[in-house]
């Protein structure tokens, strides 16, 4: 049985993106496009990166699962920034040389 994760008091804007995030499987990476695209938002990519950024449960909502278009990992606002981002990806069996 899955447990259900709470979703932290945020804007419903950001509460939107943040119940997406638990929505991407362990182990995948979408972009933070993607991620616009999924809330119903696709114009709206530096707001959902901005409500990513203030996610205040990761790595329990796994914001560290969405990267830039690019394919570079971005920033990471939980403890020990881009490194902890790097680790949580690697250990998750993501291929970190895209």
């Amino acid at each position: 049985m899955k447990m259900k994760t709470h979703i932290p008091l945020g804007t419903p804007f950001q509460q939107k993106v943040w119940r997406e995030l638990i929505r991407i499987p362990k182990g995948r990476v979408i972009t933070y496009k993607e991620l616009a695209k999924r809330i119903g938002k696709p114009q709206a990519v530096r707001a959902v990166a901005n409500a990513v950024a203030a996610n205040p449960d990761a790595p329990r909502i796994p914001c560290h699962r969405v990267v830039r278009s690019d394919g570079s990992l971005g920033g990471y606002s939980g403890k020990g920034g881009v490194a902890t981002k790097r680790r949580l990806l690697k250990k998750e069996g993501v291929d970190l040389s895209i």
